[in-house]
């Protein structure tokens, strides 16, 4: 008996010992406070505001006040504001060493609407973990501007190669790199690369086509914009212009000068102009204009080819005439063309007395051209190939010669060295076969 209440006695202190195992453990779990304690830190203060920043009337970010004292006289430390939302979390972090007491003030920007779930840590300089602090859980509406992406053209409604035309790129997000999570953005479309530092984009020097640009941005936040644009740049037509003359048929000694007329909107003044009179190309003569007061008495052709930097041209040409002057020497006079003075040119008659003798001896050499007889001659006729070789009945002339009739209905007759022939009845010969 008394051995059967030792045994329940020992059963029962063992009962007791398993018991008091999980309390010694959860004794063992240090608070936040305890965790600061044993690094000299007490924590005084912990204080959430929520503030609104664009002042819309919507929360969009939290405060956090902490006041630490310490009764070390140097301390080094971490704190990280730790926001969890969507499953992704960003931090905001600050690294602080103070002396006896400090001040620590952090703030949490949302960057997406909804719930965010805020903790404080602590960590020593070394990176070690000290203590953690749960927040409330708030429901904020970011003040900050998500990523946006714009494409705009500022062009003529029709572009033609080598009209003003620029691309802007408008661009901004500030969410991304205030968590240190700025993205990549990616332009495709263009002839040529584009940087992201080029907020505009000089498209006067494109070659003609259709064009579809896109633009697309992505943050670390997965945070996404994009924007597209078409629009087609057409080939310019070549250059539309007539010449206008001032001089012409004037004498050498009085001014004369060619213009550029057109009714195009098109600048001429880069372009290439050649000038050429007779065929042969002026040197250093590109201007739109021409002075041609040095050309000599006569009929001068003088050409324009105007040629666009896409290697477009038009030509025009104009025939001038130049007099000569009236104050020539006589020497010069004489290898000049002369002047023709119109209604009052001095001109010699003939004299009817000639003209009916010539009318005469025409009338008399067209008579006998056709009164003259000319002898028959025998026609010339083209050969129509042998003549037939039938007998008079219609027969085939098979001249003595023994015949056959083969299979297929074909006359043949034989020669005495044993060649062939065959009877052609369409034009009634015998052919060797």
């Amino acid at each position: 008996m008394r051995d059967r209440s030792k045994t329940t006695a020992v059963a029962f202190t063992m009962l007791l010992f398993l018991c008091c195992i999980p309390s010694a453990h959860v004794s063992a779990e240090l608070t936040p406070d305890e965790r600061l304690a044993e690094q000299g830190l007490t924590l005084l203060a912990l204080r959430n505001d929520t503030i609104d920043t664009n002042q819309d009337g919507d929360i969009d970010a939290v405060r956090v006040v902490v006041v630490l004292n310490s009764t070390q006289s140097q301390n080094e430390m971490i704190v990280k504001l730790r926001g969890l939302h969507k499953e992704r979390e960003v931090l905001e972090v600050q690294e602080i060493a103070f002396e006896s007491q400090t001040n620590i003030s952090l703030v949490y920007d949302s960057w997406s609407t909804g719930e965010h779930d805020l903790r404080l840590d602590f960590f020593d300089r070394d990176g070690d973990f000290i203590a953690t602090y749960p927040l409330p859980t708030f429901l904020l509406r970011p003040a900050l501007q998500i990523p946006r992406v714009n494409l705009g053209l500022d062009a003529a409604q029709s572009i033609q190669t080598g009209e003003t035309c620029t691309i802007n790129r408008d661009f901004s997000d500030e969410t991304g790199p205030r968590y240190g999570e700025t993205g990549v953005r990616t332009f495709i479309g263009a002839p040529f690369s584009v940087l992201d530092t080029q907020q505009s984009l000089d498209c006067s020097s494109w070659p003609a086509g259709d064009y579809e640009l896109k633009e697309t941005y992505r943050n670390g936040l997965g945070q996404t914009a994009e924007s597209t644009l078409n629009f087609t740049i057409f080939n310019r037509p070549p250059p539309d212009f007539t010449l206008g003359v001032m001089g012409h048929q004037n004498t050498t000694d009085t001014p004369c000068s060619i213009m550029v007329q057109s009714e195009q909107s098109m600048d001429y003044t880069p372009m290439t102009k050649v000038w050429s009179i007779q065929g042969t190309v002026i040197q250093d003569a590109n201007s739109t204009s021409l002075d041609c007061s040095n050309l000599g008495p006569g009929v001068h052709l003088v050409t324009l080819e105007i040629i666009t930097e896409k290697m477009i041209s038009s030509t025009e040409g104009t025939n001038i005439i130049r007099l000569p002057s009236q104050e020539q020497m006589a020497n010069e006079s004489i290898a000049l063309p002369s002047t023709s003075l119109g209604s009052d040119t001095e001109t010699k008659s003939v004299g009817w007395f000639s003209i009916g003798i010539l009318a005469l001896v025409v009338t008399i050499l067209v008579f006998l051209m056709l009164v003259r007889v000319r002898e028959e001659q025998p026609l010339d006729l083209p050969n129509l190939g042998p003549e037939p070789q039938i007998l008079a009945d219609g027969s085939p002339d098979a001249q003595g010669l023994p015949t056959t009739v083969d299979d297929q209905g074909m006359l043949w007759r034989q020669h005495p060295d044993g060649s062939v022939d065959w009877w052609d009845q369409d034009w009634r010969i015998w052919h060797r076969w």
